[in-house]
């Protein structure tokens, strides 16, 4: 191996690390904003609002980085779609991030409403949200399409559970119209984890085109 693509290799490889980094950042914010829902913790919720700055800077960093190596070593065949991959894969994370805020601002209206219901499924799709992302990131820096097809089938899990959830806090809502602004904020939610669901769904897809050159984007089960 000459120097040159030793040294593009090298760059890939810390490329991925970041990325990796990334996710770990990205899952963390989303496990602190569902876990200050249920606990009603007001300073892990302001954790979680106020805190996307590293994200926010590792997000410029890896795409910064993607596109130095894309200018500088011109990669071809599955390192260009490596390259490609990461920089879809770092808007997803970002997105995650986003989202996280997302759950924590409405996890801090809920908390100022007495609790309309024991949290269960909520927590569980944070679990099955945050599992399939963790999977998804396995799968690509292991180009590992067999575990990138498992995350794909995972989304109907959470579309089952999002529905679940609505029906529940529809009927709590027709009983007590008081319930009606607290459990609105429970169905957005999990509105917002069906969504960090399908950025995990993204990345998987991802790790299917770079490693066979399939686009499987509008032909998986349950269409995202």
């Amino acid at each position: 191996m000459d120097k040159a693509v030793r040294h593009f290799q090298e760059e890939l490889e810390l490329l991925l690390a970041r990325l990796l980094e990334m996710g770990g950042l990205a899952e963390e914010r989303v496990r602190d904003a569902v876990q200050g829902l249920v606990t009603r913790d007001p300073a892990l919720i302001e954790k979680v609002k106020y805190g996307d700055e590293p994200v926010n800077r590792l997000h410029i960093e890896i795409d910064e980085w993607c596109f130095r190596l894309l200018a500088l070593h011109q990669p071809m065949a599955t390192d260009l779609r490596a390259i490609v991959s990461a920089v879809k894969i770092n808007t997803d994370l970002e997105r995650v991030g986003d989202l996280a805020v997302n759950i924590a601002e409405a996890a801090q209206r809920y908390a100022s409403h007495p609790p309309v219901k024991k949290l269960i499924d909520i927590p569980h799709m944070g679990n099955v949200a945050q599992a399939m992302l963790r999977d998804a990131l396995d799968a690509f820096v292991r180009r590992d399409t067999r575990l990138a097809q498992q995350v794909l089938n995972e989304d109907d899990t959470l579309d089952g559970l999002k529905t679940q959830v609505f029906r529940e806090l529809l009927t709590y809502m027709l009983q007590d119209p008081s319930t009606v602004e607290p459990a609105l904020d429970l169905i957005l939610i999990s509105r917002h984890l069906e969504r960090i669901g399908d950025h995990a769904t993204n990345i998987a897809e991802d790790v299917i085109f770079m490693v066979s050159a399939q686009d499987v984007r509008h032909h998986t089960a349950g269409g995202g």
